[in-house]
Formats: C-alpha cells, sequence, structure tokens
C-alpha cells in the first residue's frame, strides 16, 4: 500500500513538461524514439520507483530490468528514510543551530545562534575574523549560504540589519580547508559526503565520496559542482569526478588536478568520526554527513536526515552497471 500510495502522489505531482524533455535528452543521446522513452519512464516509475531524473542521471534507458532493480531510486530511497529514521528527528538535521548544537562536539568551530543575537553579541562573535559563514536554518544545496568578509565592511550594523532581514539563523567561523583539498579546487570548501547507516548495533559507512565546486563558492552537485566516490578502504579515488549533467571530468578544468589516485587526508578520522556521531541520535539511523577535511583533521559541516540517492550511482562511477540497492539492503536487514 506504501508504495502505491507513493506513486499515485507522484503522478499527481509529476511535471510533464520536465519529463518530456528528459525523454528528449535521453533521445538525443540513445537515439531511441521520444515516445517508447516516455512510456518506458513511466514503466520504471511503477515497477522501481524511479522518477523521470533517475531515469535520465543513472542512464536507465542502458540497463536491462536486473539492473534496473538494484539502483536506489527516489521512491526506494524515501522508503529507506521513512523506515529508519524517525521524524520526531529531523529537526535536529534540518535546522542549522539545532544541528551544531547537537552535534558541537564534532564541529570544531566558533558559531552563533543569530537568529536570537543582538548587535553587540554578532559584534563580538565577528571580532578578529576576516571571513565568516552565514546561513538560512533551512539551507540546502548551497542556497541561503553567504561568505561575509568581515575585513571589508565598512558598516558591521548594515551588515547585521541586512543579514536579520533575510532571516540569517546561524553565524560560524569560515571552515579553512586542508592544503590537499583546496589542490582539488580553491574556490569552494570541497566536503566529504559520508553516508552511515546503523544496524546490528553498529554504524556501517555505506557510501563515501568528495564534492567538488567548479566556478562556484559551493561544491553542491545542484550548483554546478561534481562528485567522485572514495574507496571506503583506502580513501583514495578510483574514478573520474561527474557533475549532474553526466559529464566526466579525469581533471579538474579549473585547478587541473587529477581526480584518480587523489588521496583525501585525515580520511580514516573522518570515518571514526561520523561512525561516532551516528550513535548521537540513534532514532536517525540512516544519514548523510558532509564533512570538511583541514589541516588539524575533520570536522562536520552538516548532515542530513533525508540524503539524496542520486550522488550514489552515476554510471560512470559503476562500470558493473549494479546500483546500490543490494548493499543497504544488507546492511538495513541486519537489525529487522
Amino acid at each position: 500500500m506504501g508504495k502505491l500510495k507513493y506513486i499515485f502522489k507522484r503522478i499527481k505531482s509529476m511535471d510533464f513538461g520536465r519529463l518530456f524533455k528528459s525523454a528528449q535528452t535521453v533521445h538525443r543521446r540513445s537515439g531511441k524514439p521520444t515516445l517508447f522513452i516516455v512510456v518506458d519512464m513511466i514503466i520504471c516509475g511503477v515497477k522501481y520507483q524511479a522518477g523521470y531524473m533517475d531515469y535520465l542521471v543513472f542512464e536507465f534507458e542502458t540497463l536491462n530490468a536486473k539492473q534496473r532493480a538494484t539502483y536506489i531510486t527516489r521512491g526506494v530511497n524515501n522508503d529507506y528514510v521513512h523506515r529508519l529514521n524517525s521524524k520526531d528527528y529531523w529537526d535536529l538535521f534540518e535546522n542549522k543551530v539545532n544541528f551544531n548544537r547537537t552535534f558541537d562536539k564534532f564541529v570544531h568551530r566558533e558559531w552563533i545562534d543569530f537568529e536570537h543575537s543582538d548587535f553587540e553579541q554578532f559584534e563580538n562573535f565577528v571580532r578578529g575574523k576576516d571571513r565568516v559563514v552565514v546561513k538560512t536554518n533551512d539551507s540546502i544545496c548551497g542556497h541561503g549560504v553567504q561568505m561575509f568578509d568581515v575585513a571589508g565592511c565598512d558598516d558591521l550594523r548594515a551588515a547585521y540589519n541586512l543579514f536579520k532581514e533575510q532571516g540569517i539563523g546561524i553565524a560560524e567561523d569560515y571552515v579553512h580547508q586542508h592544503s590537499e583539498m583546496t589542490r582539488l579546487y580553491p574556490n569552494s570548501v570541497n566536503t566529504v559526503r559520508m553516508v552511515t547507516m546503523l544496524a546490528g548495533g553498529e554504524a556501517h559507512l555505506m557510501y563515501s565520496c568528495v564534492r567538488v565546486g567548479n566556478g562556484k563558492s559551493v561544491d553542491n552537485l545542484n550548483s554546478g559542482g561534481m562528485a567522485t566516490p572514495i574507496n571506503m578502504a583506502t580513501g583514495i579515488i578510483d574514478f573520474p569526478a561527474v557533475d549532474k549533467d553526466n559529464k566526466v571530468y579525469y581533471t579538474h578544468p579549473i585547478s587541473g588536478t587529477e581526480f584518480v589516485g587523489f588521496k583525501i587526508p585525515y580520511f580514516k578520522k573522518a570515518v571514526d568520526m561520523v561512525k561516532e556521531a551516528a550513535f548521537v541520535v540513534p532514532e536517525m539511523r540512516l544519514i548523510g554527513w558532509d564533512v570538511a577535511i583541514t589541516e588539524d583533521g575533520p570536522l562536520l559541516i552538516e548532515a542530513n536526515a533525508f540524503p539524496g540517492h542520486d550522488i550514489y550511482q552515476f554510471s560512470a562511477h559503476l562500470p558493473d552497471k549494479i546500483g546500490l540497492k543490494p548493499r543497504f539492503d544488507a546492511v538495513a536487514n541486519l537489525s529487522e
């Protein structure tokens, strides 16, 4: 019943114009008739709970039925989240202030609850700092996040008033990343996404990748960034990076750094950190952590109670065309 309810809900809210445009994109890259692709998209929506963006990003037109069934689609991901995460605790992850309070041990930087701070508290916080980050409490995908150049500000009171008008909820120290992470791309903090699942009394690392900016000050895929998986045993990148348009990058187009063979600093410490953090709110069993790597080690930027699924399964990163659903199911079933 839950699956049928999800399907009907998706059909009701579907943007058929975007579906058709996605089908046209698949037509151009595959040569298959657009109408055939539209019908196949609808079939995949019913059979695999795959949205048209899943079909587009995962290149479903190249997969057979057995391969398609191994992918974590939008509907499958929704099922994991609702099975494994208690909605009573989502706000601890979705609200930036609540997150920093809950995971302060792993944040490793100064911050203030800007929403409830007066000008004097803000002035004291930024004193002596060159740059801070201000965010709305519900910022996602890099939206609602600003870098504030304190040293270049002539009127701090005006900046404070503007942030109040913009609904800024939190102000934090700017994170200075490790020089190796800067070598990947210098204009954004390039974060490591780590997904943990609590099952059988353990915190399991399910997936890890590095997200890298590309021409902007954020690394998020939805803002033009790229990503590539990290070998969870070695901390080394084994594949080229890919962006949301499935464009493959063996070297970064701006920094010129090669992805394959790049070693993430402090990777083992980062793994240990997120596994420890996973037990802070055990009612939330599936979490996507965003980790920054500094010269002193890893720290938490934020975490997602509803981690995205598309970043896991780019075609260029799955040479056998087998998705991550079998891996996630095997661990999820340990506690059921």
